[in-house]
């Protein structure tokens, strides 16, 4: 009699474990990457922004000594052309003791030696200069600036201003949306034929319309604001003199004087200008970036708000602000996480657009684009400072790119259907 054997069961392979987080290699590489620069940049701000020794009103990076001006990168190969401009804009005491030394070495009078045009003659300069010699890691503009610092200051700029426009398109987008979708009906078609138009508009163009528009519109507050300050300060000095028992030139003038310190000029000053110039262009470049986070938003709005949560709420007469904080903003918070993360490198490349048209962040203050617009300029045919321009290109390509990576990877961390099996 034949008896039956069982098949053994088998083990099931063991689930592979599956962290959201590392789910995309390039989103860790673009994170680890990003944060490098936010830490160099942000962290430089007590050295950039601060005033160099011995002087007490200009920064460090808009500091510079012009007779220093356009030396190359440090490690770079100097030509003849640079050797002599980097001899030249050598420390005067520093300059004179090599002199000595080079004509002692060559047997020449010093001021053959300092006169020299030869090369052999500069590289025995520069050689005898060493440390003393003006060197720049990443080179020098054209008013003496060392491009290094100023780099790290345009990029905490750059930055700050991308991420500020960003939280402002995330904050319109999500508050549209979500009134939109929850009002649904007449009132959602009415709103989302808003964006459709402001869709059918040329991006750049609107964001350029609204910067020129907002400085034109601060331009003419200024002069307006002068002109009634003005009449201010000549009714006090009338006044004042109609009142006074002796008038006269003198006495005017003092009154005048008197006049202008207690009323000013009613001219903005240079970093209340600048205050101003950054908010406009944050409210332009946010004003017209929540497009898409409003749609995205208000499609997820439709889909929460059928669900069965959401209509007991609203049976039980929870207020709408009660609804949206405890239950729908906390299912919406994946989606409006993804889409900022994609929409601070479109507001960091804007902003390094309108600064390099001029009309974004305005010198002294660097940005990563102005720093391209003025490198820009230093390209020729007879003579190229590169660095001028490859640098700031460099610094926003790297930055622009891992900020996408970083988006892609919390896009895929918030998608389930893209986990690991």
């Amino acid at each position: 009699m034949s008896t039956e054997q069982s098949v053994p069961a088998l083990d099931a392979p063991p689930m592979a474990r599956d962290n959201p987080l590392t789910r995309s290699w390039a989103g860790m590489i673009g994170l680890g990457t990003l944060a490098i620069i936010f830490l160099i940049c942000f962290g430089s701000i007590p050295f950039t922004f601060a005033s160099p020794k011995g002087e007490t009103v200009t920064s460090r990076y808009e500091s510079g000594i012009p007779r220093q001006a356009l030396l190359p990168p440090a490690w770079w190969p100097k030509d003849d052309e640079h050797v002599r401009r980097t001899v030249a804009a050598a420390p005067s005491d520093a300059l004179d003791a090599a002199i000595e030394r080079v004509a002692n070495d060559t047997g020449k009078r010093p001021s053959q030696v300092a006169n020299a045009t030869d090369t052999d003659t500069l590289r025995a300069l520069l050689k005898e200069l060493g440390s003393d010699a003006p060197s720049f890691v990443l080179g020098s503009d054209a008013l003496g600036r060392s491009l290094l610092v100023r780099l790290l200051a345009g990029g905490t700029i750059s930055l700050a201003v991308g991420i500020a426009a960003a939280f402002i398109s995330v904050l319109i987008g999500t508050l549209y949306g979500a009134a939109a979708g929850y009002a649904g009906g007449r009132i959602d078609a009415f709103m989302m034929r808003i964006v459709d138009v402001l869709y059918g508009l040329p991006y750049i163009l609107l964001v350029v319309l609204i910067a020129v528009a907002a400085d034109g519109a601060i331009d003419r507050w200024q002069r307006s604001n002068i002109e009634r300050v003005t009449a201010q300060r000549e009714a006090y000095v009338e006044a004042a003199l109609a009142a006074h028992p002796s008038p006269g030139p003198e006495v005017r003038e003092q009154l005048e004087a008197e006049a202008l310190s207690r009323f000013g000029t009613g001219e903005l000053s240079g970093p209340q200008r600048t205050r101003i110039d950054v908010l406009a262009l944050l409210l332009a470049i946010g004003g017209v970036s929540w497009l898409t986070m409003a749609r995205v938003v208000r499609g997820q709005v439709l889909s929460l708000k059928a669900q069965p949560f959401v209509e007991s709420a609203r049976a039980i007469g929870a207020p709408i602000h009660w609804i949206f904080l405890r239950h729908l903003l906390p299912n919406l918070l994946g989606p409006i996480i993804v889409y900022a993360t994609l929409t601070v490198p479109q507001a960091i490349l804007q902003e390094s657009f309108l600064s390099f048209l001029g009309i974004g962040i305005k010198p002294p203050l660097p940005s990563w684009g102005n720093l391209a617009a003025d490198g820009l300029s230093e390209l020729n045919r007879h003579r190229s400072h590169w660095w001028l321009l490859f640098f700031p290109c460099l610094l926003l390509g790297v930055t622009l790119l891992a900020l996408n990576f970083v988006g892609e990877g919390l896009r895929e961390a918030f998608d389930p259907r893209r986990a690991r099996r």
